[in-house]
């Protein structure tokens, strides 16, 4: 069981980044998932989840900026980020809450 995070990146104020989150088998689909990111020093924060059924759910730092999707047939989540700012700037991690099972991140840089 394994998480492959990717699409991070620097990019301006104001720009777009999609993280994927791509799972080794079928559990992607089959379980929620969440994406966290965490800047140093600071805890880990949870920025947006997916559940099985397709609810999904956001910090309301990103609510309206970001949105996450899933893609079954690629055991695959997506997190599109749009209208970054500065303080977006982490390393973001998604993760399977039911089995403990995280990904190894990946670092997001927004310059203004």
């Amino acid at each position: 069981v394994q998480l492959q995070a990717s699409g991070g990146g620097l990019v301006q104020a104001g720009g777009s980044l999609r993280l994927s989150c791509v799972g080794s088998g079928s559990f992607v689909s089959r379980n929620t998932v969440a994406w966290y990111r965490q800047e140093p020093e600071k805890q880990r924060e949870l920025v947006a989840y997916i559940t099985k059924a397709g609810l999904t759910n956001y910090a309301d730092s990103v609510e309206g900026r970001f949105t996450i999707s899933r893609d079954n047939t690629k055991n695959t989540v997506f997190l599109q980020m749009n209208s970054l700012k500065p303080e977006d700037t982490a390393v973001y991690y998604c993760y399977v809450p039911f089995l403990n099972t995280w990904g190894q991140g990946t670092q997001v840089t927004v310059s203004s």
